[in-house]
């Protein structure tokens, strides 16, 4: 049986949904539709609010979300063609965020990750595509890490290879 390392505390601060974003999620998602919230039988699914897994029963959503399109409002920029929209999962009503819990959020031993670089202008600069290992929390460190040490790399996005979802945001420390 092998043993997996402890999460350490993440060298990179990662950011859940905003709260203002999503409150607009909770009535239309970035895709014009409305929330549709239902109890979720069997827990696991990754909830972008406070990043962490859903427990079975809880209230959730999945919504269409668009965080380079969120970003690049907030920073008066214009990611053009860059700008996508995916499905995320998120608690149907406020959950108050992350718990402060140590390590990356969704970062199981052997997931596969990619990480999208972005410029300050909402441009991608690139991408690497990631399996975590055995110590999934080394991996993203070392990824991200390597992404900020490029002076041009703004802010960072962590998504599940296998569907493309957008898990956090990592930005310039």
């Amino acid at each position: 049986m092998t043993t997996q390392p402890a999460p350490r505390p993440a060298l990179h601060a990662v950011r859940p949904l905003a709260p203002a974003a999503l409150a607009g999620l909770r009535v239309r998602d970035d895709a014009g539709r409305p929330c549709l919230p239902y109890e979720d039988p069997e827990g696991g699914a990754p909830l972008r609010c406070c990043l962490r897994r859903s427990r079975p029963g809880e209230r959730i959503a999945l919504v269409s979300y668009a965080p380079l399109r969120r970003w690049a409002a907030e920073n008066g920029a214009d990611p053009g063609a860059y700008d996508e929209q995916g499905p995320v999962f998120i608690h149907a009503a406020d959950c108050g965020g992350p718990a402060g819990t140590p390590g990356y959020p969704f970062a199981q031993p052997g997931a596969l990750r990619t990480a999208r670089r972005y410029d300050a202008r909402g441009h991608i600069l690139g991408g690497r595509a990631l399996s975590l290992g055995e110590d999934p929390d080394a991996a993203l460190e070392e990824e991200l890490a390597e992404a900020f040490a490029d002076p041009e790399v703004a802010l960072v996005h962590v998504r599940a290879t296998e569907f493309g979802c957008f898990l956090f945001e990592a930005r310039r420390p």
